[in-house]
Order: C-alpha cells, then structure tokens, then sequence
C-alpha cells in the first residue's frame, strides 16, 4: 500500500494522452492491482449492465450494486419454494424460519462474532439497529453519551434520547486537516465517566463523509474507563475485513444493502449478550413478546433477538443476505479491499495535483491526503481559478449529463462538515433562528454569500465493482473545470427542499 504523501507523487496537471497510457501507469504505481483481476471478470458477467448502459458508477458509500448472480439465486429459491410467514409452525413457515435462522448463523459467522457471546438482530437498515440501542439503552442524570463529530445523524439523533432521561451529551473533535479523531480530548471525555451510571460512546469505524478509519483500539480505550461502546460499521464492512470476535464491541451496526446492493431494506444489529441485557425496551410489539394482556395490561418481553425484531420480519429477503454474504466471500474481502484502495488512491493523487493556470488547486481534499487509515471515499469542493467555490450542486448535475453516478451535500454527517469547512455556531445559527424554518436551498445561499464556505460537498466514492475506467473518467471529467470561472461553470437549475425532494428551480 502505498502511504505517501499526494504532494510528493503528483505533478501538477497530469494529463495521460489516453486511457492505456494512464493505466499502465496506474499499475506502475500500484502493482498490487493486478491481483483484483478476478474482479473485472465479474464486472463483465455479473455487473456487465453498468457498461452496457455507459454508467460510471462511483456512489458506493450510498449504496453496493448487486451481482446479477445473487438476484437470479434469490429468484429461484421463491420460484421454486412455498413460504409463509415464520411466526407459525406449519410446513410453509418452519421452512421460512429455518432459512431465516440459516441467515442469521451466517452473519455471525461472516463477522465471526461466536453465537455464545453475541446476538444478530435483524432491522430494516443500520438506522434502525441504531434507533433500537438508543431508545432502550439505560441513560440516566449523571450518565454520559460522547460522540465522535462525524458520526452520522442516525447516531447523533441517539443524543435525544440522552437528554430525554437527563444524560451528559459531549462530542469528541476532529482534527484539522485530516478528520481524524482528537485522541487526547477523547481520553480526557472518556474519564470523566462514573461506571456507576450508563456511559455510551459511539463512533463510526469508516466516516461516511471523509473515508477515514477511525481505530478500533478505541473500543478497549473506552471500555475500559467504564463505557458501553457502539460502532457504525455502514461505511466501514462493504470493503473492510471485520473480525468482531477481535475488537467486542458491545454494539456494532450495519445496512447490507451497502455491502452488497440486494436486499434493500435490511440492516442488523450486532449486540454482545451482555450489553443486551441492559437494553429496556419502551415498548413492545407482535413478536416480540411471549405473554400480553389487554385486561391487566401486562406483558413479557421475549429473549434474545425476538424481543427487538418489531412485527414481522422481510423474511422473503432476508435470505438474501446469506447469499449476498457467500458472494463477498467468493471474491474475498481482501481483495475487494485493495483493488478498492489502489482506484481511490490513484483517484485522490489525481485530484489533488489539479492546478489552473494560475498555480491555484482545483480541488480542495476533504480528510487525509495519504493513504493510511482511510477508505475507498474521496470527497472535494471545487474551486474556479480566483477561488470562488462552485456549487457542488452544479457539479453533480453536470456529472448526471455524462452518466456519472456522485454524491453531494453533507452525508447527513453534518459535524464533519462543520469542522471541514471551519464552520462556527455563528454561521450555522441563521439556519435555526427561532420562528423560522429556513430550507436547504436558502440556508446554502445564505451560508456563501456571508461567509464563503460551503453546506456541503462533493463524495466520489469507489466499491466492490470498479474498475480503472471509472476513475479515469471521473478525472477527465473534473479537467473539465480547469480554467473557468464560476460564472462560466453556471448555476445550478434544480433545488433540494431535502434528501427526499428535489425541485425543478426554473
């Protein structure tokens, strides 16, 4: 693996005269590469629509592809079978179950977490298992919650709960300029915890907005000065071998369509036994109990996983998973891992040595600039030559016209992008006035004009199926900004109210 500064690597305005140029440097530079081959083989099979329709895919920390294999797998197990729902014990719903359970076995195998010390719970996504920790977890007045600053809002939204029953809410800094962790305010948080009281601390093992890897010795750290520790592992298990066996979290959280693209709506919650236990759930739900009563208004929660897998479970997908899990293992993680390591690398040595004319960068990196300790995620803002920010929204509409498949805005990671962007509470609090409900699209104009930082960003991110040619052209593409000024780049013509709606802004 190749660590080394980008500065030190990359000439300014490096501009191969063709793709087989390129790339025989590229192995040149990471010969390790050609030891993924295996990968381009399935990406001419398996994952052969993305060239048939000329997509660039590089949004893989939003979502995995799935492999034409698993879905044809998946297809002839319902096709061939009768299933019912699991909660009964006809011949149609013990088949499910056990395909269920086969499931479930298979996870913790995968991560190997032993079946004696932990428990798979089934949830319809990473947020989800999330959400079960941070409504049941046992905050209490003198308790504490630290989080990391670039966790994700489905973990910073744990912080209401927290405050809901009286608990201490901190969180830990990131440093400047490579998003990592501040190990000497965290030690310094993690000892004013009393272990008498619930103490949690969750951080992510991959920051979904910058692509760092924040260490999993933190886990022993924190453990040891009386916490329970929760780890996001969304970012970190689709490229990333996770031996949970090794590291006993006591919660570890994950989406597998993010591993693996099918199934959607699936997620998991890895809880050791014993941090179950003081999980107290504030409501109990069909299957997740043993006895209710409507009269005395009594009722027994059951154990172990049925006391937190609400209703019934997406039993016809979650075998799914078990088959996406066998597909990782057939290609092997490790090699996923590198050939995902050498494309982000060249990706980011790249970007980083973009100049205009001028001598003035291009791009602005967001996180390390070396290769140690970060994942197959490169986020940047672009900058015309006088400076001026362009609008990541223009520069994602304007990668949609070439079939590029990006991501921008802030993740839903808004801490790493204040502390990136050196965005204070001042600049923020227009956003927030009291009797006031300022939109995306005006705060984001509001927040430029005053200030000249940015909402949000530009996330290239690289996973199981890419190959050279998608970051080869995502660098063609983004020469493609050299010498123009902002005006000449334009304004974007749609708006986003949220992650949810997107408007025509004509």
């Amino acid at each position: 693996m190749n660590n080394s500064p980008i500065q030190s690597i990359i000439p300014a305005n490096y501009q191969p005269k063709n793709m087989a140029a390129a790339f025989e440097q590229f192995t040149q530079a990471y010969p390790t590469y050609a030891e993924t081959e295996a990968i381009d083989q399935l990406r001419a099979t398996d994952y052969s629509r993305l060239d048939e329709q000329k997509h660039i895919y590089l949004d893989y920390t939003g979502g995995g592809l799935y492999a034409e294999s698993q879905i044809q797998q998946h297809m002839t197990m319902l096709s061939q079978n009768v299933f019912g729902n699991p909660h009964s014990n006809n011949p149609t719903s013990v088949a499910m179950t056990n395909l269920v359970e086969g499931a479930r076995k298979y996870v913790l195998e995968y991560f190997n977490a032993s079946p004696d010390e932990y428990i798979a719970i089934f949830t319809p996504n990473a947020s989800g298992a999330l959400k079960l920790v941070g409504e049941s977890y046992p905050f209490q007045a003198d308790g504490r919650f630290l989080l990391a600053f670039d966790n994700h809002n489905s973990v910073n939204g744990i912080r209401e709960f927290a405050r809901t029953k009286g608990a201490t809410v901190d969180y830990v800094p990131l440093t400047m300029p490579n998003l990592r962790i501040d190990q000497p305010e965290l030690d310094k948080l993690l000892t004013q915890a009393d272990p008498a009281h619930g103490n949690l601390f969750a951080y992510p093992a991959q920051s979904n907005f910058s692509g760092v890897q924040h260490p999993l010795e933190l886990i022993d750290r924190a453990r040891d000065k009386g916490w329970d520790v929760l780890v996001d592992c969304a970012a970190f298990a689709p490229t990333n071998r996770l031996d949970i066996g090794r590291w006993l979290p006591d919660y570890a959280t994950f989406s597998f369509y993010k591993m693996f693209g099918f199934p959607t709506g699936i997620g998991c919650l890895l809880a050791r036994k014993s941090a179950l236990q003081k999980l107290n759930r504030p409501w109990f739900a069909g299957g997740t109990i043993t006895l209710a009563s409507t009269q005395g208004q009594w009722h027994h929660l059951a154990q172990g996983e049925a006391g937190f897998e609400d209703g019934t479970v997406d039993y016809l997908n979650i075998p799914g998973v078990k088959t996406g899990l066998q597909h990782l293992e057939a290609i092997d993680i490790d090699t996923i891992h590198e050939r995902v390591t050498c494309l982000s690398g060249w990706l980011l040595q790249n970007l980083y040595g973009l100049r205009h004319q001028n001598g003035k960068p291009l791009v602005r990196v967001y996180g390390p600039t070396d290769l140690e300790m970060r994942g197959g995620t490169v986020t940047v803002n672009f900058y015309d030559p006088s400076g001026n920010l362009l609008d990541y929204r223009r520069v994602e509409e304007l990668a949609n016209e070439q079939n590029i498949s990006i991501r921008t805005g802030c993740f839903c990671n808004p801490g790493a992008n204040e502390i990136a962007e050196a965005l204070t509470e001042e600049d923020i609090a227009p956003g927030f006035e009291e009797g006031k409900r300022i939109g995306l699209p005006v705060f984001m104009s509001l927040l430029e004009h005053s200030t000249g930082k940015s909402a949000g960003a530009v996330r290239i991110s690289v996973g199981l199926a890419s190959n050279f040619a998608d970051v080869y052209q995502f660098l063609n593409f983004a020469q493609g900004f050299l010498d123009k000024s902002s005006e000449k780049v334009g304004h974007v013509t749609f708006e986003i109210e949220n992650c949810r709606v997107i408007r025509d802004g004509s």
